[in-house]
């Protein structure tokens, strides 16, 4: 693992490939969380890998994160576990913390005020971790995932984390529908219902969604983001080498895709 000091100061994203990190947190991630995701512990080595290979590799790492209140619509004292759920990552507590795993360095945390779409090409330049903060289990109810795609227009998201049957899934078709390649990376990802996660997974196979594995990322997937030698530029004063950041393409909105 690369030392903490030395990762966002000499390191630029680059374009391309981005990981996608699905609410990987205490109360989801641990066996005493308030909303434990089952078999979830067991797949946070795997989880590690991928976070320590993209910042290997200088790929972004978008991570989003439950923000609750007691008073959010989605907490219930009589939840579905569909639409409602019991109280869980809750502002402040240990439960909303991200697992060490998955602990991201230096995130630019964007929270659910609205920032306007022309804002956030200029914030999240150079920033390799971006923290996507929410209230609903669909990541797109925060305004700024929106911006935030356009801005990045990846070629492909690699999706990991939990939980495959809510937020996973929430997340998952809204970058089908907007027109986006994805990857799912099956084992280090785990659901609630067994029969809902495989109805899931079944709509996303139907859609053109590629399953993949850890291993097959950590030795290709992540690794092709990386640009041939000659695009790569030396930063004054520190001996090393980063990607320069290429043109970014491939992101369509809702109404453009309807209208195209």
């Amino acid at each position: 693992m690369a030392p903490l000091d030395s990762v966002n100061s000499h390191n630029a994203p680059v374009a391309g490939k981005i990981l996608w990190d699905v609410d990987t947190q205490a109360d989801f991630m641990e066996p005493s969380g308030k909303l434990y995701v089952p078999g979830a512990k067991d797949v946070a080595p795997a989880m590690e890998r991928l976070v320590d290979a993209a910042r290997a590799a200088c790929v972004t790492h978008v991570a989003s994160a439950d923000d609750h209140e007691l008073n959010d619509p989605e907490i219930s004292a009589t939840p579905d576990l569909q639409s409602t759920f019991p109280p869980h990552c809750l502002r402040g507590t240990r439960g909303a913390e991200k697992i060490l795993e998955t602990k991201q360095r230096d995130p630019l945390p964007l929270s659910l005020a609205p920032y306007p779409p022309g804002l956030i090409p200029p914030l999240v330049a150079g920033r390799r971790e971006i923290l996507l903060l929410k209230k609903s289990f669909d990541v797109f109810t925060n305004p700024n995932t929106e911006a935030l795609l356009a801005a990045l227009a990846p070629e492909e998201i690699v999706v990991f984390g939990v939980a495959t049957d809510v937020c996973n899934n929430a997340a998952i078709l809204g970058f089908l529908q907007r027109g986006l390649r994805v990857s799912f990376v099956e084992d280090a990802s785990r659901g609630l219902d067994e029969a809902r996660t495989t109805a899931c997974t079944t709509v996303w196979r139907d859609r053109g969604v590629t399953f993949t594995t850890t291993e097959e990322v950590v030795a290709s997937r992540l690794r092709d983001s990386l640009p041939p030698a000659d695009e790569t530029r030396e930063w004054s004063g520190t001996g090393s080498t980063t990607p320069l950041i290429s043109p970014r393409r491939g992101f369509r909105s809702p109404s453009s895709r309807s209208s195209s």
